[in-house]
């Protein structure tokens, strides 16, 4: 489906256009429409499938439909992480551009002060990660009295982190008059126990099950004996390889500073994110790589799920994840948009079994070096 079929105003159309899309992926085909008609809605979609703009074009298109005057937060986005928060913030001003919706990003582990300052400007969207959200609103300097929307996004990974009381908290805060909108990788039954008592008659969308994010990636496999010749062929890939951007997994956070120390070695380099890194180093990294100042971002998991990165030529897996969907979430940061996408994966003899599992759940076999 085309975005300009959609009943979207022309300046969300002209920005859209801007961002050089024309068509809605699968889940903003499905998810938008009903959003629009205010309904409540749950989203299963992994990371990569456009869930960010699913939720924020109609969200921009019914704010300014009510034409609200500023005052109050009119959608509040709730999501783990400061990594999210700030990319779903670029999203909403990036659509919303040629609108009169203001909206804030607040996150922890930086002063409130410049956050606080901000409030003061009455955004009409503000998207938070929950502890600063709580400790704000707290002190009174949010009000969600004139809430019209609330989106849990990253359900699933808020489990995981433990905020799941915090939501619970936030929630108690909101009108009950609402839209509410889920999304989630996976849904667990706490997850499903939560939108339960969230949403009222929810749609359901589900969008591509993880085994065929695989499809479009040229995918290669170099078997090594041990760890040593591991290191000196990722070193030799990374050296002849093209790719202007490469995402590095590593399973540990202390491999994933030790792979970055490595390439420094060979004048490859690198920077890490992980779990131990603060906030801002983070970010950093982060911003150093989308801006091409470094090619390559070794990343573990967790800190790097919800990244999203346009036009990444390569993904490398320096391990064989015991849990075969992982692989296919890492992967599944390249070839997005309709882009070719590359990735490659070490395997070590004692890797056989999970590399098997990762060949049986894709339903292919991965190409051999």
């Amino acid at each position: 489906m085309l975005f300009n079929e959609l009943p979207l105003r022309k300046e969300i159309l002209e920005a859209i256009a801007e961002k050089g899309y024309t068509n809605a992926t699968p889940i903003q085909e499905k998810a938008i429409p009903p959003i629009l008609e205010q309904k409540d809605l749950i989203g299963l979609a992994q990371t990569g499938t456009g869930k960010t703009a699913a939720f924020a074009i109609p969200i921009l298109e019914n704010l300014a439909k009510i034409n609200a005057a500023p005052g109050g937060i009119q959608a509040l986005v709730v999501t783990p992480t400061r990594e999210l928060a700030i990319q779903i913030a670029e999203n909403f001003r990036a659509y919303g551009k040629k609108l009169k919706l203001r909206s804030l990003v607040i996150f922890g582990g930086v002063k409130p002060h410049a956050q606080i300052q901000t409030l003061k400007q009455k955004p009409a969207i503000l998207i938070a990660t929950p502890g600063r959200l709580l400790d704000l609103h707290q002190q009174g300097f949010i009000n969600l009295k004139q809430l019209e929307v609330f989106v849990l996004d990253e359900a699933d990974r808020m489990l995981d982190m433990g905020f799941i009381h915090d939501v619970k908290r936030i929630v108690k805060l909101l009108p009950k008059q609402r839209q509410t909108l889920l999304f989630s990788a996976t849904m667990p039954n706490e997850v499903k126990s939560l939108a339960q008592s969230l949403l009222q008659d929810p749609v359901e969308v589900t969008v591509t099950p993880v085994s065929s994010t695989a499809e479009r990636i040229d995918q290669l496999a170099i078997h090594v004996a041990d760890r040593k010749e591991k290191e000196q062929q990722l070193v030799q890939l990374l050296q002849e390889d093209p790719a202007n951007s490469v995402l590095v997994f590593s399973r540990t956070k202390h491999g994933a500073d030790k792979l970055v120390r490595l390439l420094g070695k060979n004048k490859l380099q690198a920077m890490a994110i992980h779990g131990n890194k603060s906030q801002n180093a983070r970010q950093m990294a982060l911003n150093h790589f989308k801006e091409g100042k470094i090619r390559i971002l070794v990343a573990t998991d967790i800190a790097a799920r919800g990244i999203d990165i346009s036009g990444l030529d390569l993904v490398v897996n320096t391990d064989v994840p015991t849990v075969a969907e992982t692989y296919v979430h890492r992967i599944g940061r390249t070839g997005r948009a309709g882009k070719e996408g590359r990735s490659v994966i070490f395997c070590e003899p004692e890797d056989s079994k999970y590399f098997k599992s990762i060949e049986k759940l894709i339903a292919k076999k991965i190409r051999v070096k």
